[in-house]
């Protein structure tokens, strides 16, 4: 087991609360469906301090920002939903180069997979609606986010986030 450091602890906090921020405040939000850019500070976690960190993390977030600035009531299963997206951006982009050719697959899995089936369920339980009748929003969301965190995910992290002195000393170690 690795020790976290406190610059380490630093960054996970600020991403967390980016995190928040970008869900929150710079999102577009309704009833059944969210497109925003939240995905991006988890999308990092992952690629830099791997799958449970990031898993953990996010939960930390959708927890926090749920208590903090509350948009309904809280589920769990959109708790679990936020771990799960930590565990498969960490998994698959963790201690790997970042392009969009690597970026491909973790996405389409948290977009398809979680986002779309898992996402539907939940609202599906929470709505009492039929799960196909909220099928078609969530199609367009996910045709939209796809190419959107395949871009936006290799572009931010050798843009911004791989020039940071703290985390390129966190890969040497």
């Amino acid at each position: 087991m690795r020790k976290i450091r406190t610059a380490d602890l630093v960054i996970m906090a600020f991403l967390i609360a980016l995190e928040i921020v970008l869900t929150r405040f710079c999102s577009i939000n309704t009833p059944i469906l969210r497109i925003g850019f939240g995905f991006l500070p988890v999308a990092m976690l992952g690629i830099m301090y791997g799958p449970i960190c990031a898993g953990i993390c996010y939960a930390i977030g959708d927890v926090l920002g749920m208590l903090i600035f509350p948009t309904g009531a809280f589920f769990p299963g959109f708790t679990l939903t936020a771990l799960l997206t930590g565990l498969v951006y960490g998994f698959f982009l963790h201690n790997r180069e970042i392009t969009w050719k690597t970026c491909i697959l973790p996405c389409a899995v948290v977009i398809l997979v979680i986002n779309f089936l898992l996402d539907t369920f939940w609202l599906t339980i929470l709505m009492g609606e039929g799960f196909f009748a909220l099928l078609p929003t969530r199609i367009l969301k996910c045709v939209v986010m796809l190419p959107v965190q395949v871009i936006l995910i290799p572009l931010i992290w050798n843009r911004v986030f791989s020039h940071i002195p703290q985390i390129k000393a966190r890969k040497t170690v």
